[in-house]
């Protein structure tokens, strides 16, 4: 089917396309659902009851009211990745969940219902949220640019812009000096990376060829470093260059997957978000990249992920493929695009030798606390 076959404009045509799928065994939908519901994994202990859901032997209509009430519910800032936890459950450490969501007819499915739920979310019905999460982040507001009449819908104000100089750019003449791509959790992936064969260090694997969609630069990264910075819903949703240099070829839109991180609860649980996270998952998703030629410290390739309910990342009209023959400036902190509403994250590869560690001048933030659990009173009788 093409993206207009796919494409509908309510939960009712959705419902009544994967309903028709599974009747028929549309490419085996009925086949890899029903195998899929078979073998779901027990969720863990200690989960949040907010976020189970229980897939075990579903039926079609389970699989259909979930959609629905999905579509309907509306995130706030403390649940923005509830239902995609929920979801997740469908193929959380099992195979055959994996082998239905990123079946033709599962990517299907999930792609007609990202769309649907992105036109909700750029339409003006999507308004009364936003007034939500604007009030839920009352002063911090006060960083962002408001358009004249305000935001038109969700997603305009999910990737809202800073006024100018909130984000000061770490010394903007020291080309040496990495800066964050954006509002993030970073965390290293790997210090020995592999260009064909994934190559198990510290738990990660990483195949740089097909991370960067077999670019003719992916060898300049062999035995380099990968960093990843993880955006949470509620934060700025754009992001920028890390370092200064020419722009030798980028791609917008690697096609991939929108579902199907196995153990997708283990990335964003905790407070240490994606610590020890096995990347190559991403290798599959919807992504696009940039590499930069810098002056003196090599090549670094940024390849912005839409971890899930992402349609697309999004780049400026600028940085959209470019290729070596017609390099780009761009300089450190500039923007480079954003991502619409859903979980997200951004990967850096740099060349051997040249990152080898995330240094912090004194006194600035290395991270952030969650208050302690107070003891559980004792009784005795």
């Amino acid at each position: 089917m093409t993206k207009e076959e796919l494409t509908v404009s309510t939960i009712d045509e959705f419902i009544e396309m994967i309903q028709k799928w599974y009747a028929d065994n549309t490419k085996d939908f009925a086949t890899l659902y029903d195998t899929a519901v078979a073998n779901i994994t027990p969720i863990p202990e200690g989960t949040d009851p907010s976020v189970i859901q229980h897939w075990k032997d579903a039926s079609i209509d389970d699989l259909c009211n979930f959609f629905k009430a999905w579509y309907i519910w509306n995130p706030d800032m403390s649940t923005g990745l509830q239902y995609i936890q929920k979801f997740s459950w469908l193929y959380y450490e099992n195979e055959a969940g994996l082998a239905f969501v990123q079946s033709v007819a599962g990517y299907q499915m999930t792609y007609s219902f990202v769309d649907l739920n992105g036109q909700k979310m750029d339409s003006p019905d999507s308004l009364p949220l936003v007034k939500h999460w604007m009030e839920e982040l009352g002063s911090k507001m006060d960083d962002y640019i408001i358009p004249e009449g305000g935001y038109k819908n969700f997603n305009e104000f999910f990737f809202r812009e800073l006024k100018p100089g909130m984000r000061p750019i770490s010394s903007p003449q020291d080309d040496s000096v990495v800066v964050s791509p954006a509002d993030a959790i970073v965390n290293m992936i790997d210090d020995n990376l592999s260009l064909d064969t994934p190559l198990q260090v510290k738990t990660q694997k990483l195949n740089v060829k097909q991370l960067l969609d077999n670019s003719q630069f992916a060898s300049a990264f062999e035995g380099g470093t990968a960093v990843s910075c993880i955006l949470m819903p509620t934060v700025y949703h754009r992001y920028h260059a890390p370092v200064a240099g020419e722009v030798i070829e980028s791609n917008p839109d690697v096609s991939g997957y929108y579902f199907g991180i196995k153990d997708f609860p283990k990335l964003i649980n905790g407070g240490n978000v994606g610590y020890g996270y096995d990347y190559s998952v991403f290798e599959d998703f919807r992504r696009g990249y940039l590499i930069i030629q810098t002056e003196k410290y090599g090549k670094v390739a940024m390849i912005p992920v839409g971890l899930n309910t992402i349609a697309s990342v999004i780049f400026k009209e600028k940085f959209r493929s470019i290729t070596a023959e017609n390099p780009v400036p761009i300089t450190k902190g500039e923007e480079v695009g954003y991502f619409q509403y859903g979980g997200s994250l951004n990967i850096l590869l740099f060349e051997k030798g040249c990152f080898p560690a995330v240094r912090i001048p004194q006194g600035q933030i290395i991270g952030t606390l969650d208050a302690k659990e107070a003891p559980k009173a004792q009784f005795s009788f």
